[in-house]
């Protein structure tokens, strides 16, 4: 049977609370993942949870960073351009870019494959597959919006972390997990990160957490 692995890039934004959720979503799920983290979102993770990810450590660190046992789950290093999520004909079920930095969205716009990162969404989108793109900036230029025009004109979904208050959230955590669980329905993954509206005014508040 083929591995069909989610391929999740993360890149040099401030905002790596939401990889982690949209990581761990997917493992929760079943669902195998291969991880991309670029060099910028290195510093990034070490600036804003003082943990790291080493290429020869990743199991190790990645798991640490989680607080997880690791299932199925396979690591490229964002240098190796030879890695399998850099040609079309490695079959994966489509990526997330998460968080998505201004650099991150104008060079997978431009087509500039930098990196595996840009590279393996840039595959995603000529190969037609699933690239849900989930941009933490504010405010934005005018170039930052021409570039997620153009991603979203090539197919890509454009998700801004954006997290909604009606779902009863009174944690930082809940609102993150909010955000994830956007990009997990746009997949068409099944999750309860949080809690849906039912046509109700104050009904999440009303439910006991």
């Amino acid at each position: 049977m083929t591995r069909l692995p989610w391929v999740v890039g993360v890149s040099g934004a401030s905002g790596t609370s939401y990889a982690r959720s949209v990581l761990n979503g997917l493992l929760d799920a079943g669902e195998a993942v291969d991880l991309v983290v670029s060099r910028a979102a290195r510093l990034t993770l070490i600036d804003e949870t003082g943990r790291s990810v080493r290429d020869a450590h990743w199991e190790e660190d990645v798991a640490a960073w989680l607080g997880r046992d690791l299932k199925d789950m396979r690591y490229w290093a964002a240098g190796d351009l030879a890695a399998g999520p850099s040609s079309g004909s490695y079959p994966v079920r489509g990526m997330i870019v998460v968080p998505a930095s201004t650099a991150a969205v104008a060079g997978i716009a431009l087509g500039l494959s930098k990196d595996l990162l840009q590279r393996a969404a840039d595959v995603n989108l000529k190969e037609r597959r699933p690239l849900v793109v989930v941009p933490r900036e504010t405010p934005l230029s005018r170039g930052h919006l021409v570039h997620l025009l153009a991603l979203h004109d090539a197919g890509a979904v454009v998700l801004p972390a954006s997290p909604g208050f009606y779902a009863g959230t009174s944690t930082v955590q809940e609102l993150v997990d909010f955000v994830a669980g956007k990009v997990l329905d746009t997949l068409g993954v099944g999750h309860t990160l949080f809690t849906r509206w039912r046509g109700e005014l104050g009904g999440a508040r009303a439910r006991p957490n």
